[in-house]
């Protein structure tokens, strides 16, 4: 190194072209590198307190040092200043406030010097080629790409991309999956983050994506678009569901997936490992696709509950355990695939459960309304399930029913409403015996009844209400599927499920969540306004 930047401008200029060329980055930023190296030897020659630059011909090689100077009228720092009649005799005719270049001699690099170039140049090439490697990257997001296992670290698959390293990490390999140093891996490039150690290139195998894409290699109609793979759920190694549509009525999407004898299906199944693909028809119709995404179950009907986001699917006692599969495997991943929490009952379940709403509703209306057992049966056969429904129906849709008038309806809307009322009230007590603000109850959306789950969740104040985010107060409840019915324990496991949001069993949705944390956050800006306005005055 030091040979070359003293005596042998073409070798200097070699080396720079070499470098450039091996790491596949602009041999400006290497000569660049160099004239930083030659500045800070240069510094430590002549001293670190002046301004001293370099500059390396890129064609020539030939090399310029000089130190910068201002001229003033009394110098109080010799190493960046210079007098008004030391300056003329550098440059003529400068006068005070100029900056002049006075030129030095070049430097013989000793070996620390010349170590310490080194390592700068070193430097700054490793910086460009990791910025290299996240500018290729960072646009290759959601490809596949094909690589050599260079190592195997703690668990963590590192892979040789050729111009770059990537990482699969444990939980995003196949499951029981043996992968040797220099075997070929394909993987999907899942996120390429830039981090102080180099742009870290995260691959996948388990994703759901890794297998959307190798459809797509394997199918062309899926490449070209004609078929489209709507939805897609794995369990990485063990089984998998893909939901597809065909936007051309001739072409039959699962056929088309599948191939002659299978071979399509068969060549994404092997590059997984063996892993099973259920291939299903995507239908707009949630409940169709539900039915299609638990095959090969059969399914009797389907229940959906809009409110929770739930699907309630009834199957035959037959296929039962068809439609959980093994250890809840395919319920599972239909509701993956669906995006919606499933339950599964039988019909015996299903039975029971409606007789146990039915009782537990008729109950209801006869202690709210207090009316007799008869009316109240027939009120929730009816197709009425709340106090809600009943105050505040048109009156019509009562009347109409057999055996009621248009006074009986009237009465029952009437008692409905008294009802509510006394909900309020008693919410209301609760409410402020919990200790919970009256302003609470004048923001929009919130019932005395939120108000006291509020209160029990400590929430009592504005700024208590105001800290909280949207999600913190509204988020749905997310739990796993399962099969549900009081023999639960006794054949299956039940379901996990988080806390979601304190008012998360209210149904309210995510604009009525912004505006009851803004209109809580309101008091801070009004506070700030008046505070803004008395410092004004």
């Amino acid at each position: 190194m030091a040979t070359a930047i003293s005596a042998n401008k073409a070798e200097l200029i070699a080396i720079a072209d070499a470098v450039a060329k091996e790491k596949l980055i602009d041999r400006m930023i290497v000569i660049e590198a160099m004239e930083d190296a030659i500045q800070r030897a240069a510094r430590a020659r002549y001293g670190a307190e002046n301004d001293i630059r370099a500059k390396l011909d890129p064609h020539s090689g030939d090399l310029r040092l000089w130190r910068v100077v201002e001229v003033v009228d009394a110098v109080d720092d010799y190493f960046k200043q210079v007098s008004v009649a030391d300056a003329q005799k550098l440059q003529a005719g400068a006068v005070v406030g100029d900056f002049i270049v006075d030129p030095l001699p070049p430097i013989e690099f000793g070996r620390i010097a010349a170590q310490a170039a080194k390592q700068v140049i070193f430097q700054k090439v490793r910086d460009a080629e990791r910025e290299r490697q996240h500018e290729e990257f960072k646009d290759r997001v959601g490809e596949i790409i094909t690589g050599v296992v260079k190592r195997v670290e703690f668990g963590h698959v590192v892979v040789d991309l050729g111009r770059a390293e990537g990482v699969i990490r444990r939980d995003q390999q196949i499951p029981r999956e043996v992968v040797r140093v220099n075997d070929r891996v394909r993987s999907l490039i899942l996120s390429v983050r830039r981090e102080n150690r180099g742009p870290q290139i995260f691959l996948s195998r388990a994703h759901p994506d890794f297998m959307k894409k190798l459809f797509a290699q394997e199918v062309p109609e899926i490449y070209d678009g004609i078929i489209e793979i709507k939805a897609a759920a794995r369990d990485p190694g063990s089984r998998a569901k893909i939901g597809v549509i065909s936007h051309d009525s001739s072409i039959d999407p699962v056929g088309a997936c599948v191939g002659m004898k299978g071979s399509r299906v068969q060549a994404v199944v092997q590059e997984m490992q063996g892993e099973k693909i259920d291939i299903i028809p995507w239908s707009p119709d949630t409940a169709t696709f539900v039915v299609n995404a638990l095959q090969p179950a059969s399914v009797s009907r389907v229940v959906l509950d809009e409110e929770e986001d739930r699907i309630e699917v009834v199957v035959p006692d037959d296929q039962l355990s068809l439609a959980i599969g093994r250890r809840g495997q395919n319920v599972r991943l239909a509701s993956q695939l669906t995006g919606k929490a499933i339950d599964i009952l039988t019909e015996a379940d299903a039975s029971e459960k409606r007789q146990r709403e039915f009782i537990e509703r008729s109950e209801m209306f006869q202690n709210e309304l207090d009316v007799d057992e008869t009316l109240a049966q027939l009120l929730v056969a009816e197709g009425f399930g709340s106090l809600e429904e009943v105050a505040y129906v048109e009156a019509d849709e009562i009347a109409t029913i057999e055996g009621l008038d248009e006074e009986i309806a009237a009465e029952l809307q009437s008692r409905a409403q008294e009802a509510l009322e006394r909900r309020e009230e008693a919410a209301r007590e609760e409410r402020r015996a919990l200790g919970v603000e009256d302003a609470l109850a004048d923001i929009p959306h919130l019932t005395e009844a939120m108000l006291v789950t509020l209160g029990k969740a400590g929430i009592k104040t504005l700024d208590d209400l105001a800290d909280l985010a949207t999600d913190e107060l509204i988020q749905k409840k997310r739990s796993e599927p399962r099969r549900r019915a009081d023999s639960d324990a006794k054949r299956g496991e039940g379901r996990s499920e988080d806390k979601g949001g304190i008012l998360a069993d209210y149904g309210l949705s995510e604009d009525q969540g912004n505006e009851i944390i803004m209109a809580a956050r309101a008091h801070w800006f009004a506070d700030e306004e008046d505070a803004h306005a008395d410092s004004e005055q």
